[in-house]
């Protein structure tokens, strides 16, 4: 990214993604913290939190997000800063999540993710505390290290290091290697 206006788009792009993960992590933190605020855990609930905190601070967090989402966020959000078409730039959110204008692979599963999650959400909501406090407590871990991440891949773009071109873009789309 050299040009301002390049930046601005990614930047656009990025924002979007990071708002939305934000405002789940804003809505889910209060229950989170709710079963250690009120003491309704056992000790063996309290262990169980900081297990699923930590498998989901891997599982989500690092593998999820870190080696695979974030970087397509950020490579995506470089590359529309780069050929930005006003459709895409409008829809910069549902772009970076590869949600259209990738291959009908990447899209599968983006769309399953995001119904999959959907799916969850009704599901965890459905819990009393501590149950759904232990789980939101690993989901806002998870979130919280993706939105990391995007910001940390960004800024690395935004100082120099290559982005490299989204591999998820639809085929003739995508630029020649050399």
């Amino acid at each position: 990214m050299s040009t301002f206006r390049e930046k601005a788009i990614a930047l656009w792009g990025v924002l979007w993604v990071t708002a939305l993960l934000s405002q789940a992590v804003m809505r889910l933190l209060p229950r989170a913290i709710e079963p250690w605020t009120e003491g309704s855990m056992s000790g063996l609930q309290m262990a169980l939190y900081v297990g699923v905190v930590v498998i989901m601070a891997y599982s989500e967090g690092y593998r999820a997000f870190q080696l695979r989402f974030s970087p397509r966020v950020v490579s995506r959000a470089v590359h529309l800063g780069k050929h930005p078409k006003p459709l895409h730039v409008v829809f910069a959110l549902f772009f970076c999540m590869s949600l259209f204008h990738s291959t009908k692979r990447q899209k599968t599963v983006s769309w399953f993710f995001v119904f999959g999650i959907l799916a969850l959400v009704i599901m965890v909501r459905q819990l009393s505390q501590p149950w759904r406090g232990i789980i939101d407590g690993g989901v806002v871990v998870g979130l919280g290290w993706g939105i990391a991440a995007i910001w940390w891949i960004f800024a690395r773009a935004l100082m120099g290091h290559p982005a490299p071109e989204p591999p998820d873009l639809p085929e003739g789309v995508r630029p020649a290697t050399a």
